[in-house]
């Protein structure tokens, strides 16, 4: 699904403009965007959390030159699945 998609299903949902939809889902991932960027975790109850992980420095290879090189410390974003977003998924997607 794509964010036009998203849009779309959603619009069609609550019979809210498709621009109107836009606007708001522009501005949630904004709001996203900036908490991590200072740092603030993003806690939606019952969907997950958006948070801001550390990672130490480490040594990794390039494996085309045959070198090592030295990654530095850095954060990254990452999202957790609640509990019960995981578990509606594990039930319902079987291999």
């Amino acid at each position: 699904m794509t964010k036009a998609d998203l849009v779309q299903n959603i619009a069609d949902k609550t019979g809210l403009d498709k621009k109107d939809v836009q606007s708001v889902l522009d501005y949630f991932m904004d709001e996203v965007k900036t908490s991590l960027k200072s740092g603030e975790n993003v806690y939606l109850r019952g969907f997950g959390s958006f948070v801001v992980k550390y990672r130490a420095e480490k040594t990794a290879r390039n494996i085309k030159k045959n070198i090592s090189i030295k990654v530095p410390a850095h954060y990254v974003p990452s999202f957790k699945p609640s509990k019960s977003f995981t578990e509606l998924i594990k039930t319902n997607l079987k291999p």
